[in-house]
């Protein structure tokens, strides 16, 4: 199965893909839904991480991603509902998060009121794989419903309506990264319900197997550059000399994209990773960094 084929090459524990396999064949997606069965940009790579997560939603327990900034949690998460053959529903919570968000809100449809249903009812129907993106952004409210939902009973009563069960399929996968603007410590009921995983920070070799798959036409040198950028930065965010607003993954594939277009690199870098800091200090110490790694008179050419 191509959806497994990247976990092989891996070496992941051969009995867990097979009984993936027959998760998938058990639990047919239904046509209406199939569009929310999305390939991930970058495939996850983290053998033992991958492991774990796996073998706990085999067991149908719900799995929290914990970690610091560019750990690739989201990634982790997009890929392990496509390993599944899953619809994926992403929340991401903020201050206005609330019940009516997650469950749905009350609605007039022809002449009546009907629940316009919101991600959460949805994805407990369809056997989705729920993401609540910054879980630990949650206020009472919206908490009050992820203690019901992710409860071992599998029910959720909806107020004024019928309870919804849960289908077998249907699992959650929390993310949430410390010392963002806004979060706060998970009780510990919330956290009881989950398996927790901590991410580890990327180490060059798995940076540079998302570097060359998605940029597979890119020279070694080149990709190497990049990824020494990177690591260079989380040495420095780690160490607390900068923040990590400039320790950007995202930022770093697409700056890589624009290089492609003809773009010469270093111009690249400042839009991908320079101005996501807005500290002039912290600027010209990434822009330090980046002098190292990207030289000035570099072009296109030098990485494609």
């Amino acid at each position: 199965m191509d959806e497994l084929k990247y976990l092989e090459e891996q070496q992941v524990n051969p009995k867990l893909l097979s009984e993936v396999e027959a998760f998938r064949k058990e639990y047919p997606v239904p046509e209406e839904v199939r569009n929310r069965v999305a390939k991930p940009p970058v495939p996850y790579y983290g053998r033992e991480i991958l492991e774990m997560a796996i073998a706990a939603l085999l067991e149908g327990e719900n799995v929290l991603l914990s970690g610091p900034k560019a750990t690739g949690k989201n990634i982790l998460a997009e890929n392990l509902a496509w390993i599944f053959g899953r619809p994926s529903y992403n929340m991401s919570f903020n201050v206005n998060t609330d019940s009516s968000s997650l469950i749905g809100t009350d609605t007039f449809i022809d002449n009546e009121v009907r629940l316009r249903r919101g991600p959460v009812y949805q994805c407990a129907e369809n056997g989705g794989f729920g993401i609540f993106d910054e879980i630990n952004m949650a206020k009472n409210d919206a908490v009050s419903v992820l203690h019901a939902t992710l409860d071992y009973r599998r029910l959720i009563d909806v107020p004024g309506y019928d309870r919804i069960e849960l289908h077998p399929a249907t699992r959650f996968i929390g993310t949430m990264n410390y010392g963002y603007a806004g979060t706060r410590e998970l009780n510990e009921a919330l956290v009881s319900r989950f398996l927790v995983i901590d991410m580890p920070e990327l180490e060059e070799e798995t940076l540079m197997r998302i570097l060359r798959s998605s940029f597979p036409d890119a020279k070694e040198e080149g990709l190497r550059s990049f990824a020494g950028l990177f690591l260079d930065l989380q040495l420095k965010a780690s160490n607390s000399e900068i923040s990590t607003k400039p320790l950007d993954l995202r930022g770093l594939i697409g700056a890589l994209k624009t290089v492609r277009c003809g773009l010469k690199p270093r111009l690249a870098v400042t839009m991908g990773i320079t101005n996501k800091s807005f500290d002039m200090f912290e600027k010209e110490i990434v822009g330090d960094i980046v002098m190292t790694r990207i030289p000035e008179d570099w072009t296109a050419e030098k990485i494609f």
